[in-house]
């Protein structure tokens, strides 16, 4: 075999596999699941976050193919347990080089916040990030403004490592403040144990 034929895994988008969820990569053919997805819950009303409006999941999933084409990011539509897309989240700011990466774009219908299925897929991301990308550390971004985001990425066992003031804008053009938390990859292991332990509390839930 050519090993210039052997893709890497940089460039490929992999499937994931847990008990709560499942990770494909994300691709057009999600579009309508993703439009209905992000009407449970009118996610895209809060000013803060970068979710689209159901008539804009097409155009969400063109510009982060694009990423993709570019090798800036590895996107993945997220299914529940019973098979239905749920929401989306990428791996993206990808470098191999470090290497590191950032985890985010992640957003859920409502019914499947705050359940074993973010847990799960945070896990597998991680996991795919620090024992298949081999990434000494995994960033995470959001707006000063969301408080439920900065709170759910402590409860990983996310370090803040600061604010970056106006560093970009959300989606209404206001100047954005974000948050930057990471794991390296020597906390992995431990914070590895901490979401499995979180796993086992949600039970089948």
């Amino acid at each position: 075999m050519d090993i210039e034929a052997v893709p890497s895994p940089w460039n490929h988008v992999p499937r994931l596999q847990g008990r709560h969820v499942s990770l494909e990569p994300l691709g057009m053919e999600h579009a309508d699941a993703l439009g209905a997805a992000v009407s449970d819950g009118e996610l895209w009303q809060l000013w803060y976050t970068n979710v689209p409006a159901p008539d804009a999941a097409m155009t969400y999933i063109e510009k982060a193919l694009a990423q993709r084409q570019a090798g800036q990011a590895l996107p993945f539509a997220v299914r529940d347990a019973s098979g239905t897309v749920v929401g989306s989240t990428r791996l993206y700011a990808l470098d191999p080089v470090t290497p590191r990466a950032t985890i985010g774009y992640t957003w859920y219908a409502r019914r499947a916040q705050r359940t074993g299925l973010n847990t799960e897929a945070k896990m597998l991301l991680l996991g795919h990030a620090f024992e298949i990308l081999g990434c000494i550390a995994v960033a995470f971004e959001t707006s000063r403004f969301n408080g439920v985001s900065r709170a759910a990425i402590a409860r990983l066992g996310a370090r803040e490592d600061g604010i970056l003031r106006n560093h970009t804008r959300h989606a209404d053009g206001s100047v954005r403040d974000t948050v930057v938390f990471s794991i390296l990859d020597s906390e992995w292991p431990t914070v590895r144990g901490h979401l499995q332990a979180r796993l086992e509390s949600h039970g089948h839930g």
